[in-house]
């Protein structure tokens, strides 16, 4: 027997919401049973989900998620699916992996800028100080005494 899940299951299980469901529903992704007016998601629906979760936190989007789960059923026995997932999940790593690129590159321009803004900052204090006051005596000048 399938097991099935309520949309509290799986909101609580994933860490959903419901209207995050309702939403994947909408855009084709989930396809629950109708019991009444309560929605019935089955196993196939819980995997779905949790491979659209996966999918979308590393930076598909939902198109893109529905284009690798729509091959599953293409009757190849996932060969299709295994193929485009396999040249979607590489160009997803070069795009990330370019991206590091640039925010490491970024980060030391950053710091490279703190730098120069503390030895800015440094500069103006020291410039920025009161002279020492000096007390005149009969045969030099000595810092005053506080």
């Amino acid at each position: 027997m399938a097991h099935s899940y309520s949309i509290r299951d799986l909101t609580r299980e994933l860490g959903v919401t419901a209207r995050t469901l309702r939403h994947y529903e909408d855009e084709g992704l989930l396809a629950p049973e109708r019991r009444g007016l309560q929605r019935v998601y089955s196993s196939r629906d819980r995997a779905r989900l949790t491979l659209i979760l996966r999918g979308r936190r590393v930076g598909f989007s939902l198109a893109e998620m529905a284009e690798i789960l729509d091959l599953y059923d293409a009757g190849d026995g996932g060969m299709a699916q295994l193929h485009h997932a396999k040249r979607k999940f590489a160009e997803r790593i070069a795009t990330l992996e370019r991206q590091k690129h640039d925010i490491d590159e970024s980060i030391k321009e950053l710091k490279l800028g703190l730098t120069m803004i503390g030895n800015k900052l440094a500069e103006r204090v020291a410039d920025a100080a009161p002279p020492p006051r000096l007390k005149m005596t009969g045969y030099s000048v000595m810092p005053a005494e506080e």
